[in-house]
């Protein structure tokens, strides 16, 4: 009987038969790790089949105001900037910057600032819908035409910017 390299394997699964099914979970588990997700050519996540849709929230009672209703009208122009700031970052996506600080293998300090930054135009009003009686909530959407014109124009902005053109 010729003797092949996984002979001692096949020995000790014959003294030991569970640990057989132990090296094909191995085996399965590590090939599982080569397999790569299929990559999607479409870049901007779709919530609506015609584009996609910011949501933005404010609370009433933090909004300046001298009576009630001055509130609520500041608290839906808020949550429509959030809502804007919310388009920006999905069709430009959002700036992240971390620092930490580690003294003796422990984190004594940890910071992190975000920013978006684009321009928004062409939105949509889906909604504006008062949530119970201290927020309110703003639905925009634009459409995959604009985001491909914002996109367009942005990179144009950034070609001229490196190319060092007025």
């Amino acid at each position: 009987m010729p003797m092949y390299f996984d002979q001692p394997i096949r020995d000790l699964a014959k003294k030991r038969p569970g640990l057989r099914g132990l090296w094909v979970g191995v085996i399965c588990l590590a090939l599982s790790g080569c397999i790569t997700p299929v990559r999607v050519d479409d870049h901007y996540q779709m919530s609506h089949e015609e584009g996609i849709v910011a949501t933005g929230y404010a609370v009433i009672a933090s909004q300046r105001g001298d009576t009630p209703a001055q509130q609520r009208l500041m608290a839906i122009k808020a949550s429509k900037l959030d809502a804007y700031r919310a388009l920006a970052e999905q069709v430009y996506g959002q700036y992240v910057n971390a620092t930490g600080t580690m003294v003796d293998m422990s984190i004594t300090e940890a910071q992190m600032k975000s920013r978006v930054e684009g321009v928004i135009y062409g939105a949509t009003v889906v909604s504006i819908t008062p949530i119970g009686e201290e927020t309110y909530e703003t639905r925009l959407m634009l459409s995959r035409n604009t985001i491909r014109e914002l996109v367009y124009n942005y990179l144009q902005r950034s070609s001229i910017d490196s190319s060092g053109g007025d």
